[in-house]
């Protein structure tokens, strides 16, 4: 668009001076025309002059007519040549400039139609252009909404992740703790087995001396274990008789006490976590018993085993387990 305007705005420039210098042979012609005038009445003038001088000064008999004749044909004859040669002058320039008019008028038409596109063609542009303005509101709104999602959306994702990240701190602490606790179960289970060999160890001492004064012994064992906690116990009776008694305690307790009767003897030890306990009795009676237990409560749940070892006399048979 601005370069055709450029070429407007030259053809038009170019149209004015080629009125002004259409102005200016006009002018020159005008000019040339009354300098033409004015030396043809000088020249006539001076003729006259001349002839008058000629015939003031003239003693002679001199045919001065044909002699001014002569001259004027030659000043006319000149006048003629140069009013021919103006006039064929003006004539081809007002000639080329008519043709050179008529080149500059197309110009110019064609430059108008052009024009006429152009502002056709700006006017839709200025169409698309609005159009294009209003399709980048709509988008800019739109932006800005999808903005306003994704921070929502970011703020719940963020809450979310917080509170998971929180959920994880829980079980984390949940994981150590119950690891904790296993340790100490692991503990308490390591004490108990050490404690159940001790016993072990001691009822086969007990057993095999016993075996040797006793006859007939039986035993029965029984457990029950379940998955939510941990305890134990144990037990056993045997008959026999025994007197004496010794005590001590360690921890939570220990303590130890033999008594004797008429029929027998008992023993008697146990464990609790949070304080250590452990006990030995021997009882008199008809018969006797050996207990030992150790326990500990977690999640509500708990277990245990027992042996029970039952012994009666008999002169008549023996049974081995």
């Amino acid at each position: 668009f601005l370069l055709l305007k450029k070429d407007v705005d030259g053809a038009y420039m170019n149209k004015i001076e080629l009125a002004s210098k259409s102005d200016s042979l006009n002018d020159e012609i005008e000019f040339l025309k009354a300098l033409f005038e004015m030396e043809l009445s000088q020249m006539q003038q001076q003729v006259s002059d001349t002839s008058v001088v000629l015939s003031m000064d003239n003693n002679r008999n001199l045919d001065l007519n044909s002699i001014i004749a002569e001259v004027k044909a030659q000043y006319e004859d000149i006048a003629n040549r140069s009013r021919t040669e103006a006039e064929s002058w003006y004539q081809t320039k007002y000639e080329e400039l008519q043709v050179s008019a008529g080149r500059h008028g197309d110009d110019l038409r064609s430059v108008k139609t052009e024009i006429s596109e152009l502002n056709r063609m700006v006017q839709r542009l200025r169409s698309e252009i609005d159009a294009v303005k209003k399709q980048n509101a709509n988008l800019q709104a739109a932006i800005a909404e999808a903005e306003g999602r994704g921070e929502m959306a970011l703020k719940d994702a963020k809450q979310k992740l917080s509170e998971l990240e929180e959920g994880l701190q829980r079980s984390k602490q949940d994981l150590a703790r119950q690891l904790k606790e296993y340790q100490e179960l692991m503990n308490v289970k390591l004490a108990l087995d050490i404690e159940i060999a001790t016993y072990r160890k001691l009822l086969e001492g007990e057993e095999c001396r016993l075996q040797e004064g006793i006859g007939n012994v039986s035993y029965s064992v029984v457990s029950n274990t379940t998955t939510s906690g941990y305890a134990g116990g144990s037990g056993l009776a045997v008959g026999g008789c025994f007197g004496g008694g010794s005590g001590a305690g360690l921890g939570g307790g220990f303590g130890g006490g033999i008594g004797g009767g008429g029929g027998g003897y008992g023993i008697s030890c146990g464990s609790n976590y949070g304080g250590t306990g452990f006990g030995s009795g021997f009882s008199s009676g008809g018969g006797s018993s050996f207990s030992s237990g150790g326990g500990r409560h977690s999640s509500g749940g708990g277990g245990g085993s027992s042996v029970k070892i039952v012994s009666k006399t008999s002169t008549s048979r023996k049974t081995a387990y």
